[in-house]
């Protein structure tokens, strides 16, 4: 394969001005340049941004999905693009390497789809759930995985081209699972690259209003649209217990059942069943898509 130019695509809801400038530094100072970057203003108005950024004002907040999938709409328009980067707006890529390390790995294999990034914070911490494996506990260990990050990482365009975009539906929550389940199923490979590191502040994913919701509808939607019928409720009983172990708060686990009962009673077509085989290579892969 020919040196892959890469493009860049960024969400912002506006609050985080000084943030996303500094990403931007961090973008323009990579030692293999950005083919093209585009920022997509997700229901907000953009800050003002260098000239050779594009801004995309989107009139209503369309989700992570929605975003990610307009900014790939421009990016595909360029037409000179091969891998698409998405990053968060409050991340930062630390060392000025990362895209020269990420085309090498799409230079030397044709079938790698998604690279995932090590999200990591200023004193090197890496979150749990942050480590795209069930056995989370070196984070610095890459590999073939299942699953990836949504806050740093790569898509190949020739993959997306194949499998389609973003869940729009989804809105935000597992979008990059069911992304991650179609490329495997198509063949593509999904990688862990630790060293590809974007420094980002440490979170909780409950900062989101929505989070509980949102969390059980869409892990309802991705087994109604990608697990054989069998797997279906192994997927969601584990998941269930798991959350019921997990959640401290009364109110939190009231939105989570809300969430599935909401994800059971309304359709996110299409129903693709993923084929045996696909359950198998993840199985080997050490995560199963029934956890």
């Amino acid at each position: 394969m020919r040196h892959p130019r890469v493009g860049v695509a960024i969400l912002t809801m506006g609050t985080r001005s000084a943030e996303l400038a500094d990403l931007l530094e961090s973008v323009a100072g990579q030692d293999t340049p950005a083919a093209r970057v585009v920022v997509v203003g997700n229901g907000a108005p953009l800050p003002p941004l260098p000239e050779w950024v594009t801004g995309v004002e989107l009139p209503e907040n369309l989700g992570v999905t929605g975003g990610r999938n307009a900014a790939l709409a421009r990016l595909r328009k360029f037409g000179d693009v091969d891998v698409v980067v998405n990053l968060d707006d409050d991340g930062l890529l630390i060392s000025p390497d990362v895209f020269t390390r990420l085309t090498q790995l799409y230079a030397a294999d044709e079938q790698l789809g998604i690279v995932g990034f090590r999200i990591a914070d200023e004193r090197g911490r890496t979150q749990r759930r942050h480590v795209p494996r069930l056995r989370a506990s070196d984070p610095t260990r890459g590999g073939p995985v299942t699953t990836f990050l949504g806050g740093g990482h790569a898509l190949s365009m020739r993959m997306l081209n194949r499998i389609g975009g973003w869940p729009e539906p989804f809105f935000y929550a597992h979008e990059e699972t069911d992304l991650a389940w179609r490329a495997l199923d198509a063949g593509w490979k999904v990688l862990y690259a630790p060293e590809l590191v974007l420094q980002h502040p440490w979170t909780s994913p409950t900062r989101h209003a929505v989070f509980h919701r949102m969390v059980a509808r869409n892990r309802v939607w991705l087994a109604k649209r990608h697990l054989p019928a069998p797997l279906v409720p192994a997927y969601l009983g584990v998941w269930i217990a798991l959350t019921v172990a997990r959640t401290g708060s009364a109110a939190g686990l009231r939105a989570w059942f809300d969430g599935f009962a909401e994800g059971l009673r309304t359709p996110c077509p299409p129903r693709r069943p993923m084929r045996w085989a696909t359950v198998w290579r993840m199985t080997r892969l050490g995560r199963p898509p029934v956890v």
